[in-house]
């Protein structure tokens, strides 16, 4: 079963049970993958998986970000919504690595690419990305890179 599908009938499934939150959530979520979809011309063929945990990882960070925020306007309930909403949508996205398993995919890549020093970050970032995939977010790779790196 696609994501897309699985998000489907899990949305059907939060419409029966009454469960409003989780509704309003995976609305917006297929409201963004449609978005998605017309943007790059794919709306009768959809977006392959890959793709779509693409876009849940971009929502995901989006209530991230607007928690971070509440917080700092001191608006904890709003933070608390914000978060409550990212955890629905993390649940179809992949385990994220821990910090070690990470340090040594990080290690591995700089070992692979012979890399020395900061301007060789992109390249680095990018063999750890491809090599983990969706498993760890862009902004822990980086910081990781940066702090092997200098």
């Amino acid at each position: 079963m696609s994501l897309k599908q699985q998000i489907d009938q899990d949305l059907k499934a939060a419409m029966l049970a009454g469960e409003t939150q989780t509704v309003t959530v995976l609305r917006g979520l297929k409201g963004a993958v449609l978005n998605v979809e017309i943007q790059k011309g794919s709306r009768e063929q959809g977006l392959n998986d890959d793709e779509m945990l693409a876009v849940l990882a971009k929502e995901a960070k989006k209530r991230q970000e607007s928690a971070d925020m509440y917080t700092q306007g001191d608006s904890p309930e709003r933070a608390t919504a914000e978060l409550e909403e990212k955890a629905i949508i993390e649940k179809y996205l992949p385990k994220q690595m821990s910090d070690e398993d990470l340090a040594s995919a990080v290690d591995k890549a700089i070992a692979d690419t012979g890399a020395a020093g900061p301007q060789a970050m992109g390249q680095v970032i990018g063999a750890v990305k491809q090599q983990v995939g969706g498993q760890a977010d862009g902004a822990r790779i980086a910081q990781l890179v940066k702090e092997k790196l200098a």
